[in-house]
């Protein structure tokens, strides 16, 4: 073979060698990483699970480490130190940061649920409708004082014209993962529980489930993701890919039927029947508590310090503009289909 004929040989294999390499795979797209920590393991907050389950966070190109930080106290400190960078927590523990004098605020940036999730658990079953005027003089086993189902419990009880110190006789020394076990072991006449615990009793044939805190303390920014403002500065692309991944399982959500949220999100409560999470998940969406985008709005915004101020739990109320930030659900809720 000529030498000539040699030169274009080779011409060819790397002109083919080069069409291979651009052709081949590209490099798969940088993961970020964000470690979520929510208050508890609840039902109530379907639409995350959601998203992790069905790799909504995935698509957006996030890898979530999600944990469990059993309480508001906790989950914010944990928020505070770096441990976590985006809470699922109560709007309140943002606005009793800042209470504190932070310099680096905590920032609402995406709400999950929009009502308070707890419901009025009778030890006898009701006849006709419930007046709650039968509450006075009774013994009720209210949740731990300073957190939102507390506030939203009294809040409701002086709406119906009751004083919760005065005209009941209130227990709030239970933690708040044994308010269920006391009930059930015969404290209280009354009380206030979350799902599925509520749910949980009543198939036990130890109470009665006979009226929603939610649906009477109206709409709130009950549990919402939240980060430090430093963080959000800095990751402003990370924060919006997050966005946008809860807005899609907020969307799925709303369409889906209580039989394709169950099945999504049961791997979540292993230990739990799933016919219950399945009554659970119809109540919550029956009574729309599952908020419908991650918009905060200010009308919810200053019920929820309506709420705090009723409980005697707000020094001075706290500013819309500085606690909030609703560019990223905006744009998700504009952007995601």
């Amino acid at each position: 073979m000529s030498k000539q004929r040699w030169y274009a040989v080779i011409a060819i294999l790397l002109t083919a060698a080069l069409t291979l390499t651009a052709c081949g795979p590209k490099k798969a797209e940088e993961v970020t990483k964000v470690r979520i920590g929510e208050v508890t393991r609840s039902i109530f907050y379907a639409p995350e699970y959601v998203a992790i389950a069905k790799g909504y966070f995935k698509e957006q190109g996030l890898e979530v480490d999600l944990t469990t930080t059993a309480g508001g106290d906790k989950t914010m400190t944990t928020l505070l130190s770096g441990g976590i960078d985006v809470a699922l927590v109560g709007s309140e523990t943002s606005i009793y940061v800042q209470q504190q004098g932070s310099g680096d605020p905590v920032i609402n940036f995406a709400q999950l649920t929009q009502t308070d999730g707890t419901f009025l658990v009778a030890r006898k079953p009701q006849t006709g409708a419930f007046d709650w005027n039968t509450l006075k003089g009774k013994t009720f086993l209210g949740q731990r004082k300073g957190g939102m189902p507390q506030m939203a419990g009294e809040f409701t009880l002086k709406k119906h014209g009751i004083n919760p110190q005065k005209d009941l006789n209130l227990i709030q020394n239970v933690e708040f993962a044994n308010i269920p076990t006391a009930f059930a072991s015969g404290t209280g006449e009354y009380v206030q529980l979350f799902e599925p615990q509520a749910t949980v009793i009543e198939k036990e044939g130890k109470g009665y489930v006979i009226a929603s805190f939610g649906v009477e303390s109206g709409k709130l920014p009950y549990t919402v993701f939240m980060a430090k403002k430093s963080f959000i500065d800095k990751n402003t692309n990370t924060i919006q890919k997050f966005t946008n991944a809860v807005q899609k399982a907020q969307n799925w959500v709303q369409t889906a039927s209580v039989d394709e949220i169950t099945d999504t999100i049961t791997s979540f409560f292993q230990d739990t029947d799933k016919q219950i999470i399945k009554g659970v998940v119809k109540r919550y969406k029956d009574q729309g508590s599952f908020a419908t985008d991650g918009i905060i709005d200010e009308q919810e915004w200053n019920n929820l310090q309506d709420v705090m101020e009723a409980a005697g739990e707000l020094k001075q109320r706290a500013d819309y503009k500085t606690l909030v930030n609703n560019q990223f659900a905006e744009k998700a809720k504009q952007t995601v289909k």
